[in-house]
């Protein structure tokens, strides 16, 4: 028998993958929930719905997580075996301009949907939390235990938030909860502003990409297929009641040599326009995944030399403006 399952922010660059593994499986009736922004263009997650589309049937509720009436009505039609939670308002420098809208979507939304979960006796819920949890965090690699009372960034701030209502709902409801830190995904379908997905569109047309530093800071660049294995061994995760896992490849790469790779795989230089350190960015992510690779088998394999490459070529092969 299939299972139900409610997947929150299906339309975006994740959830869109996860959507299309779900569906792939045959194993579920998947219902997606996306309020379809205008943070990146509505025309973009349309299309995503599209290809999802292409994969197999779902039903999809077009609705706002800040608003406890809307979800309500979409768990009163249908009842669920879990929700995977990746809605959110996403990015540290819009949140510098926004944190009431972040607090709004990243806290509330969450706290909704967690007591729907707890009103409907749903037992599993997967939270997709952040890196920027850690703030500027002095320990390399940032381990799960690592403490993450020092956010940079209001975005930060909402996702530790998100977390720890997570571990109060499963302490008092019986609620499962398992939040899974992404480190930097990339990949077929980002987000256009993310970095890579930026750098390539201005490398390409020829216009200056902002440095913002001296080009050493590192990120843990994950590859979304990578990314999309941890979610999904998440899913199925039963061994405590509640549970947070690092997802990332755990190797960094410079920022520099990031372009660098863009360049080789775009074959056309980037020309930089340097700007000093930007407010709420960190000058470094690096995953410890050993928790994750024992508890979930999660097993990271595409290197940022692999990964940029397939990046390029979808992008390449897409219609960006």
């Amino acid at each position: 028998m299939k299972k139900n399952i409610l997947l929150t922010g299906g339309a975006g660059f994740i959830g869109s993958h996860l959507a299309e593994r779900l569906l792939g499986e045959g194993l579920w009736n998947l219902t997606i929930v996306d309020d379809l922004n205008d943070f990146y263009s509505p025309v973009i997650k349309r299309a995503n719905l599209e290809a999802i589309g292409r994969t197999g049937e779902f039903r999809f509720r077009e609705a706002d997580i800040r608003s406890p009436e809307n979800l309500a009505q979409i768990f009163d039609d249908g009842s669920f075996d879990i929700i995977v939670h990746l809605a959110a308002r996403a990015g540290v420098r819009p949140s510098l301009k926004e944190p009431r809208l972040y607090a709004e979507t990243n806290i509330n939304g969450t706290l909704n949907l967690l007591e729907l979960a707890r009103d409907h006796d749903i037992g599993q819920f997967v939270f997709g939390s952040s890196s920027s949890v850690y703030g500027i965090n002095e320990k390399v690699p940032f381990a799960e235990d690592d403490p993450i009372r020092n956010p940079i960034s209001p975005y930060a701030s909402t996702k530790a938030a998100g977390e720890l209502i997570c571990h109060t709902y499963s302490h008092l409801f019986d609620i499962r909860t398992v939040c899974l830190r992404f480190f930097t995904v990339y990949g077929a379908r980002q987000r256009p502003d993310l970095a890579i997905h930026k750098f390539s569109r201005l490398i390409r047309d020829g216009k200056p990409i902002q440095l913002f530093g001296d080009g050493t800071t590192r990120r843990d660049y994950t590859y979304i297929d990578d990314i999309i294995s941890g979610v999904r061994a998440a899913m199925d995760y039963d061994a405590s009641m509640h549970e947070v896992f690092n997802l990332g490849k755990s190797e960094t790469t410079e920022l520099s040599r990031l372009i660098e790779l863009l360049e080789e795989s775009l074959g056309k230089k980037a020309v930089i326009d340097q700007q000093p350190m930007q407010p709420g960015d960190v000058p470094i992510t690096y995953a410890d995944v050993s928790k994750a690779r024992k508890l979930l088998g999660y097993d990271p394999k595409t290197k940022v030399e692999e990964g940029i490459p397939k990046f390029v070529d979808w992008f390449l092969s897409a219609d960006h403006k």
